[in-house]
């Protein structure tokens, strides 16, 4: 008989979650931008120093109101890595922007920083970049490459909150950032996001378009007598029950960090020796960056190898997935003019990537049973 499964995920409560939701109910104001709403602002702008923060209802509409504030078009061209997720590249063809897809670096599985000026066109207006497991781009050539040519950067820093570059946060380097709360996050609160504002430029129009394109929230700080539509947008606020739980979250963020060293740790100590002997490249973290311990993947020597280690760990209770298909791929992908082999390391690495258990909750003992199980596989 097979021990209790052990998920690739769970969420957990780390701290004060269920108190802060009972005393936001009891106040009864559970709509958006509320007390717990604004403790999330604070406490992310305090932290990371960025100007502003605003919490959303997912890092998707984060990246949406990055998009409206750029003013993007139909026509407009957006650069973005093919290894992402969907929202990375949606939320600009949303747009009309057409999605210039980039490949990523066979180390980090960061956006190629060498590959990214071929692509810069005349009609360029942006770069989208995604701070890969946490693990930080090479911001320094990004930075200096968009600033030569005019272009704006925004990080989608979904994987790599508390994680930094050269010594500065992840989400403090482009014009505007975005984080998620997702249940597969390391701070959570099942569903939710924030956009984070470098440049102060954006402040306003920002909460124009996050409250549904009115000039709501300066009639809320008495700075006018009414509100009314001024601009497009649309409804991102998150309710203030969810803000209560993630607050008590983004509280603790030290210790969940410190909880996630350890099991990222254990598990490349544990495996080096195995993944030495069977050709599996485990990730590569560089000197000049503190990553946020967001996930630990294998890269498999092969596909077929991949499938089989899924199917010897499934067969013991234990669920490990792959991540991204390759975007210019896809279905949609594929009207920008991709096919196979324009970017081969994101084709390669999506065949071989395979993403073991990670969350706070797992215990020593299921993590003893998820290493013994790989350590037993022979590609």
């Amino acid at each position: 008989m097979l021990a209790p499964e052990i998920p690739f995920n769970r969420s957990s409560l780390v701290g004060r979650e269920l108190e802060y939701i009972f005393q936001t109910m009891t106040v009864g104001q559970i709509a958006g931008d509320r007390t717990y709403s604004k403790k999330c602002h604070t406490l992310l702008e305090r932290t990371l120093g960025v100007q502003k923060a605003l919490v959303t209802t997912s890092c998707t509409h984060a990246l949406e109101i990055c998009a409206l504030l750029l003013n993007i078009q139909a026509d407009d061209e957006v650069i973005a890595p093919a290894f992402a997720f969907v929202s990375t590249a949606n939320a600009f063809a949303l747009r009309g922007a057409r999605i210039v897809f980039a490949d990523i670096r066979p180390d980090t599985l960061n956006l190629d920083e060498k590959s990214l000026e071929a692509r810069i066109t005349s009609r360029t207006k942006a770069v989208v970049l995604v701070h890969y497991a946490g693990v930080g781009c090479e911001m320094d050539s990004i930075g200096a490459i968009g600033r030569l040519h005019g272009i704006k950067i925004i990080e989608d820093n979904a994987h790599g909150l508390f994680g930094k570059y050269r010594g500065q946060w992840l989400g403090t380097f482009g014009e505007l950032a975005v984080q998620s709360f997702h249940e597969t996050k390391n701070i959570t609160c099942g569903e939710g996001g924030a956009l984070l504002i470098n440049d102060p430029a954006y402040n306003e129009r920002a909460e124009i378009i996050r409250e549904k394109g009115t000039n709501r929230s300066k009639f809320f700080r008495g700075q006018v007598d009414k509100y009314t539509w001024v601009d497009v947008g649309s409804s991102y606020l998150m309710s203030d029950v969810l803000a209560a739980f993630l607050f008590a979250q983004l509280e603790v963020w030290p210790s969940i960090q410190a909880r996630r060293r350890l099991i990222w740790e254990r598990y490349a100590n544990e495996l080096s020796d195995w993944s030495r002997t069977n050709d599996v490249r485990l990730p590569i973290v560089p000197d000049h960056c503190e990553q946020a311990y967001h996930m630990f993947y294998l890269l498999l020597p092969s596909l077929t190898a991949r499938h089989a280690l899924i199917a010897h760990l499934a067969a013991q209770g234990i669920l490990a997935v792959f991540h991204y298909l390759p975007l210019h791929l896809s279905k949609f992908g594929l009207r920008y003019g991709g096919k196979p082999g324009d970017l081969p390391v994101t084709e390669d690495i999506s065949d071989r990537l395979l993403r073991l258990p990670f969350f706070c909750a797992l215990t020593d003992a299921d993590q003893e049973r998820v290493i013994e199980a790989v350590r037993e596989f022979k590609p």
